[in-house]
């Protein structure tokens, strides 16, 4: 395999010709593999910067069949476009019948290989079959969708002997391609493609709300025109039963479209085909929304995209402030208070920027003192609190306004003890207020239509126990939920919400039950590798922030994807004994948790810094 740099830097003569030997001997035996008997592993490269690029080393002649599967596994791993390279290994029939885009799967190391003595006179000298093996990580789909994997992996892969040229090629390569997990993460990177949520924001006549929908593509292969065409694709199949796309069915690329890339005034041109040439301006508007939210994975300067029609003619273009008032976007808003229960009983904010530890309780009775809370939540337009009492028996709501007395609560929890009553509320962006009732004898999870409707119970799916924390996404379609399971262990799992539209829309109903429930659909685990979460936040449109351990590992805060992906980059400063933890969607907000030094938060780039030693129960608007 050969490895070039990008940026026009060229490297040295030597080291050049040191990396053009190094894949010649690959293929010649360096890294040799047993024609019979035990397993040989493909190493995985190690990982380079994002300015190296990796390609193929085509099959030298004559290669033996154990050089021909190691060149294969090595050409998949490498940065070719179309995995033309790859293909040479394989007979012409397979090389055509062949799709590597169908699927990847991920594998904790590089693949093992053994090559399989079949029984005398069973299989020609002219043939040879081989079987890749290793431990199951993960699997991208057609989609590019990622899901958490576990168990073996075992596949067949056969070779056979031309009988003119008297090459090896592959004839039964394996399902997609296979990688090693730091292979992966070099070739691969997630990003978050949007589409718009099945309802409307609270308050408006018909604000969009953008999902985020996570989706890995391979980083130095045209990431830009890929992202474009899987989001013009539609959303993948788990989030594609709450979600829509203003885009016309069919709407795809110009043909030969590729290298799409902003010019020097960070403006992007999107050619489209002639399924989105009849569109009306304010559809189109939401279409170059979508693209405007997708694109700022690759290039966060981008200030605004120009759709055009397949004669190259305008259907609209769009600057990136305009597409913020078209469209409510999570992670562009930014909180205007942390909030947090003060020594005395009392709920407290301060800025959410600045240097400021100096809090002041709200106004209204929350900030009076006279009801003692377990647990609070701020709604999205920080104008409604509610609160889960000290025992954890009832949950209050009242506004945030200096004669605003405490009305009844609007739910309560007959569970035997303060840890089996209710947990900690959580609004979305609806409206809507959910928290869950864990009394064992009758566990439910319950929406609250606007704070101030009848409590709807949410039909949910079969779990593997009962729930402990709920937390929804600020979009209202995906939950995250910490549910226990054996022993002390607690697994993360986000589920899809599905339905109850009408049941948020009529919050004067006196029987809001006669509408179609929501439910929570499908859920599945987020942070596959932690054994027992005790605390978690949504810390981004598809990223939570979790407190945790692993297995035989220590308690630790990290950030997960939706999608049970790893993230690169740095992980929180260690805290100990954090019972609490509290995160915006806006990433530019300062982390805050609760731990054995009271409330403390993490601005970016610094040390823990303690806010309150005395506070507890740190929120920000959610």
């Amino acid at each position: 395999m050969v490895v070039d740099r990008e940026g026009g830097a060229r490297r040295t003569p030597g080291r050049a010709v040191t990396y053009a030997v190094c894949g010649a001997v690959l293929l010649g035996g360096c890294a040799s593999m047993p024609d019979s008997g035990d397993l040989g592993n493909v190493e995985s490269t190690p990982r380079q910067d994002t300015g190296v690029r990796v390609f193929a080393v085509p099959p030298a002649e004559g290669a033996s069949p154990s050089e021909i599967m190691q060149g294969f596994l090595e050409a998949l791993t490498s940065d070719d476009p179309h995995y033309d390279t790859a293909r040479k290994y394989l007979t012409a029939q397979a090389a055509r019948a062949w799709q590597p885009e169908r699927s990847a799967t991920v594998l904790a190391d590089g693949p093992g290989i053994m090559a399989e003595t079949p029984p005398a006179g069973r299989e020609p000298n002219t043939g040879r079959t081989y079987a890749l093996a290793g431990e199951r990580v993960a699997t991208v789909d057609t989609q590019q969708a990622y899901a958490p994997a576990h168990g073996d992996y075992r596949a067949k892969v056969h070779l056979i002997q031309d009988p003119k040229s008297g090459q090896w090629r592959i004839d039964a390569p394996p399902e997609g391609v296979v990688m090693g997990k730091s292979d992966f993460q070099r070739n691969y990177t997630s990003v978050d493609k949007y589409y718009f949520a099945n309802h409307t924001r609270a308050g408006t006549t018909g604000d969009p709300v953008a999902v985020a929908d996570p989706v890995f593509i391979r980083s130095k292969v045209d990431p830009m025109t890929q992202l474009v065409r899987s989001l013009l694709s539609g959303p993948t199949t788990w989030l594609g039963p709450v979600v829509r796309s203003s885009f016309p069915t069919g709407t795809a690329l110009k043909k030969d479209t590729a290298n799409l890339a902003p010019d020097d005034e960070n403006r992007l041109t999107v050619p489209l085909n002639a399924k989105a040439a009849r569109i009306g301006p304010a559809r189109c508007t939401e279409m170059a929304t979508q693209l405007l939210f997708t694109l700022r994975n690759l290039a966060p300067t981008l200030e605004s995209v120009d759709l055009r029609g397949p004669g190259g003619d305008q259907l609209c273009d769009l600057t990136e402030s305009r597409a913020d008032s078209v469209a409510w976007h999570a992670s562009a808003q930014s909180p205007d208070y942390l909030y947090y229960m003060d020594g005395k009983h009392r709920l407290t904010r301060l800025p959410a920027s600045g240097a400021s530890t100096g809090g002041t309780p709200v106004p209204g009775a929350f900030g009076e003192g006279t009801k003692q809370l377990g647990s609070v939540a701020v709604s999205r337009d920080e104008r409604t609190a509610a609160g889960v009492s000290a025992d954890g028996r009832s949950l209050y709501v009242t506004p945030l306004a200096a004669i605003a007395p405490l009305e009844p609560p609007v739910l309560t929890s007959q569970g035997p003890a303060a840890d089996t009553r209710l947990s900690r509320p959580g609004w979305d962006a609806r409206g809507d207020l959910w928290v869950a009732d864990l009394n064992p004898a009758r566990p439910q999870l319950y929406v609250v239509p606007q704070g101030t409707g009848k409590p709807v119970a949410v039909t949910l799916p079969e779990l593997p126990g009962p729930i402990r924390d709920v937390r929804v996404a600020a979009d209202g379609a995906r939950v995250a939920l910490v549910v226990a399971a054996k022993g002390d262990k607690q697994s993360l799992l986000i589920g899809r919400i599905e339905g109850g539209d009408s049941v948020s829309a009529d919050v004067k109903s006196e029987d809001a039950t006669s509408a179609e429930p929501p439910a929570v659909v499908d859920p599945r685990p987020a942070a596959p590798d932690m054994e027992q979460v005790t605390a978690m936040s949504w810390a981004g449109d598809s990223r939570l922030v979790v407190v945790g351990r692993e297995q035989g590992g220590v308690h630790q805060i990290r950030y997960v994807q939706v999608d049970g992906s790893a993230l690169e980059g740095p992980a929180p400063a260690a805290l100990s004994r954090v019972r609490a933890i509290a995160s915006a969607e806006d990433d530019r907000v300062p982390l805050v948790a609760y731990s054995e030094d009271g409330i403390v938060r993490l601005p970016s780039g610094a040390q823990w810094q303690k806010v309150d030693k005395d506070g507890t129960s740190p929120v920000y608007p959610g």
